[in-house]
């Protein structure tokens, strides 16, 4: 977390997919946060590392942010 927080060019990214990920109706589930839903974050331990349990790597979620913030300046704006 801290290499995230001594990354600031990243926070707006951060916050874009905090809001693209969040579970629908967030708000009204325990524990009112904007978190992705237990199924993706499931199927995402699985398919990075094998294992449903396992936690995601601070460098893999830097670079996750960093691929993130590429595709959003590549893509064409409607």
């Amino acid at each position: 977390m801290a290499r995230l927080l001594g990354t600031p060019s990243l926070w707006p990214t951060a916050v874009r997919q905090v809001k693209r990920l969040a579970a629908p109706g967030w708000w009204r589930r325990w524990p009112f946060l904007p978190l992705p839903s237990s199924e993706y974050l499931e199927f995402r331990m699985i398919t990075q590392y094998g294992d449903a349990a396992h936690r995601p790597e601070v460098a893999d979620v830097v670079n996750y942010l960093r691929w993130c913030r590429e595709w959003d300046r590549a893509a064409p704006t409607v």
